[in-house]
């Protein structure tokens, strides 16, 4: 989402580099540029106004830190001052002790309300939470039905009692029986409309006096830009809502709605939808959006994910294996499967210091790089038992045969093949300095055809913290 808003600002910043100091011309015109910049991206007037007369009034005439020069310190400053703009700190829920905490989803029709219920209640699974979904949505066509498909994929149960009863006594009953079977969370998913209107807000406003939700969650679209500040002011003037879910924060919007709603609206950011699947909802973090934005990319979130992703013990039978020259297709296999539910590869390369914002983004690109590592696994699971652990097997007619399995030319074997015997001597390297992450797979940077891992700068050592896993690009 941020991609525009981040070259554009790095641009700004770089016309400051080989200055030794700042002075208050400079600040004024890094400051006009920053503020078309944030203007462009469709962040509300006031907003930008504001932060711009903040930055200028602490950069100006403010002596440089010791080990920072002028861009850095600008950067610092801006930095801190998007992080304060975002709502300073991560916001979480509030839940309660006694009775099961309530949270109440309002929206607009298609901000994704129903989706959003399920991706809440699979991060409070995982959580050890056990929460109750509630159909209040009676009006939609395929509502009701719609949240009890997502209720099965997030293995969570569904309270209905069909779309002839009041939302506000649905969700009653709803709280009752969650009290008697043992739920500790109710998140109630309640009608929209095209646009705001007065019927929608009393009811509600019902359902809120029904069952007094200890947080009531507005679920934006931020692809409607300033609009969704708009909607967010509507329903917090109507009903005090506790925060925002930002939806399609992994779509080409402007990122507007993210720099503005909480300082027009006065309530925080609390997740972010990041993508279709029902794991793709994430906790907002202030500081961690601001590292993206400014091209620093986010670290701390990568390792979350890669945490969630990799099961440590797998990983460490993985490398005993690597240190014992055991590595086979099927570990090829696990490995690629693992990185997979890392997330699409463009969100991943945007939280590598270094590669956010810096790696073209072509049209396609992850789903290409997604339909290659399902070719490659079509391909894995083409071969036999004894092919996948003993690949020097592999002849001619082995290849011509699992080509044919796998829907693949023996030109695509042959290149999985190459990789794989690539990567088994650059995962040696790695084992005898400890594993800090799972193999690079096909597809990714730096893994593709016959240079894949015969960049000789890639024996430099990194400075990083982190080791990324796919390679280097």
């Amino acid at each position: 989402m941020f991609e525009s808003l981040t070259d554009k600002l790095q641009g700004v910043f770089k016309r400051l580099r080989g200055k030794s100091s700042l002075s208050e011309q400079d600040v004024n015109d890094a400051m006009r540029e920053v503020r078309l910049v944030l203007l462009e991206a469709d962040v509300n007037f006031k907003v930008v106004k504001d932060f711009t007369a903040r930055v200028r009034e602490r950069a100006v005439g403010e002596q440089i830190l010791e080990g920072l020069n002028a861009p850095q310190q600008v950067v610092k400053i801006v930095s801190e001052e998007l992080t304060a703009l975002l709502g300073g700190e991560q916001a979480p829920l509030t839940f309660s002790h006694q009775s099961p905490t309530v949270i109440m989803l309002c929206g607009l029709q298609g901000a994704g309300k129903t989706t959003h219920a399920g991706k809440l209640a699979a991060m409070l699974r995982k959580q050890g939470r056990n929460p109750m979904l509630v159909a209040g949505d009676i009006y939609r066509p395929a509502a009701i039905k719609q949240l009890e498909v997502v209720g099965e994929q997030v293995k969570t149960p569904v309270f209905t009692m069909g779309d002839q009863t009041d939302p506000a006594e649905i969700a009653k009953a709803a709280v009752d029986k969650a009290q008697r079977y043992g739920n500790d969370v109710v998140i109630v998913d309640t009608a929209g409309r095209l646009q705001i209107d007065e019927a929608l807000m009393d009811e509600l406003r019902r359902v809120k006096a029904a069952v007094r939700p200890h947080e009531i969650l507005l679920v934006v679209d931020a692809m409607t830009g300033q609009e969704a500040v708009n909607v967010a002011k509507g329903f917090n003037d109507a009903l005090e809502i506790d925060g925002v879910i930002l939806t399609k924060l992994d779509g080409d919007a402007r990122g507007g709605a993210a720099l503005s709603v909480k300082t027009v609206v006065g309530k925080p950011i609390k997740f972010v939808g990041v993508g279709e699947k029902m794991d793709a909802l994430e906790i907002f973090y202030p500081d961690r959006m601001v590292s993206r934005i400014l091209g620093m990319g986010d670290v701390m979130t990568l390792i979350e994910r890669a945490e969630a992703a990799i099961d440590q013990k797998q990983a460490a039978e993985f490398e005993k294996k690597l240190r014992a020259n055991k590595f086979d297709f099927e570990d090829y296999l696990e490995q690629m499967q693992q990185v997979r539910k890392l997330g699409p590869l463009d969100q991943i390369l945007d939280m590598i210091p270094g590669l956010s914002g810096k790696v073209p983004k072509m049209p396609g690109a992850s789903e290409e790089s997604e339909k290659q590592m399902k070719r490659v696994e079509a391909i894995i699971c083409s071969m036999t038992v004894q092919e996948r652990r003993e690949p020097t097997i592999i002849n001619g007619s082995r290849r011509r045969r699992i080509a044919a399995g796998s829907g693949a030319s023996i030109q695509d074997v042959n290149r999985v093949l190459t990789q794989f015997e690539q990567m088994k001597t650059m995962m040696r390297g790695f084992s005898g300095k400890g594993l800090g992450a799972m193999p690079g797979m096909p597809g990714m940077p730096g893994q593709s055809g016959k240079h894949a891992g015969s960049n000789k700068k890639s024996k430099r050592k990194s400075n990083s913290p982190f080791k990324f896993p796919f390679g280097r690009s």
